[in-house]
C-alpha cells in the first residue's frame, strides 16, 4: 500500500487533512500544545541539511530567540558538514534521520529504502554522535548503554516528501519516532511568494503544531524570510520553541 501524501506536499493549504493521520499509524504529527511552565509551544523542524550558509543561518536566528528546533539531516550532508551538525547539537537541538540520499519510498525498492534510513543512522551515530559501531562491539552491559546512549535522540525519523508505504512504516516504527508534521510553510515552492507563505502560516499555526522548514539552497528565499519573522512573532505572543 502507498500513502497518497501528494495533497500534503502539493495541495494550497499548509495543514495535512485529519483522514490521513490513521493511515499513517503510529507516526507523530503534534507536540505537547503546552511546555511544562504553561506556555504554548511550537516544534520547529528543519529538512534536507546541513549545508554550508543556511543552517549556519538558522542556528544563529534561532540562537537570538532561544529557540530549539529539529534538524532532520541527509546522510550525504551529514557526512560532508558534519562540524555543522555538532554545532546544531551543541546549541541544544535534536538531529533526526532524513535517509542518506533524501529517497523517496514510493519509487525506491523497499529493502534499498531501508538501507538508505540505516546508511544515515550509521553516519548520524558515527559522524556525529561520535559512536563508533567497532567500540561499542567491544564493551557489554553498562559501558555499552553508556555509549549508545547520547544526551540527543537519534531515532527520530521523517521520510522525505512524507512519503511512505505501509511495509516500510511497518519496519520503521519498531526503531524510530516516525514525525510528520501538522504545518507545512511550503518554502520549497518557488511558485509561492515568501509574503504569501508567511500569510498562509500565520493564519494555521496552534499550539503545538510541528512546523516543517527547510535548510536548503532551494528553499533559501523564503526561508529567510519566513523564519525570523515567525520566531519573532511567536515569541512576542509567548510562545516557546522546543526540540522534539
Amino acid at each position: 500500500m502507498i500513502f497518497n501524501s501528494y495533497f500534503i506536499i502539493n495541495s494550497p493549504l499548509t495543514r495535512p487533512p485529519a483522514w490521513l493521520r490513521p493511515i499513517f499509524s503510529g507516526s507523530e504529527w503534534r507536540g505537547a500544545p503546552t511546555g511544562p511552565t504553561g506556555r504554548p509551544r511550537l516544534y520547529l523542524t528543519f529538512d534536507d541539511g546541513p549545508i554550508p550558509d543556511e543552517t549556519p543561518w538558522v542556528l544563529e536566528q534561532l540562537a537570538a530567540h532561544q529557540a530549539r528546533a529539529t534538524f532532520f539531516c541527509v546522510g550525504d550532508n551529514l557526512g560532508r558538514h558534519p562540524a555543522i551538525a555538532r554545532a546544531a547539537l551543541a546549541a541544544g537541538h535534536r538531529l533526526g534521520n532524513h535517509t542518506q540520499h533524501h529517497r523517496s519510498a514510493w519509487n525506491t525498492p523497499r529493502a534499498a529504502y531501508l538501507a538508505d534510513v540505516a546508511a544515515c543512522q550509521r553516519v548520524l551515530s558515527k559522524e556525529v554522535m561520535g559512536l563508533a559501531g567497532n567500540e561499542v562491539s567491544r564493551l557489554s552491559g553498562e559501558e555499552a548503554t553508556a555509549v549508545v546512549t547520547p544526551p540527543h535522540p537519534t531515532n527520530l525519523f521523517r521520510p522525505p516528501y512524507g512519503r511512505l508505504t505501509w511495509p516500510v512504516l511497518r519496519q520503521l516504527r519498531a526503531e524510530y519516532r516516525v514525525i510528520m508534521w501538522s504545518l507545512l510553510t511550503r518554502d520549497y515552492d518557488r511558485d509561492l511568494s515568501p509574503e504569501r507563505a508567511l500569510r498562509l502560516t500565520l493564519a494555521a499555526t496552534r499550539p503545538g503544531d510541528i512546523v516543517v522548514l527547510h535548510d536548503s539552497q532551494k528553499a533559501s528565499r523564503s526561508l529567510r524570510f519566513l523564519l525570523p519573522r515567525l520566531l519573532a512573532h511567536y515569541g512576542d505572543l509567548g510562545y516557546e520553541f522546543a526540540a522534539l
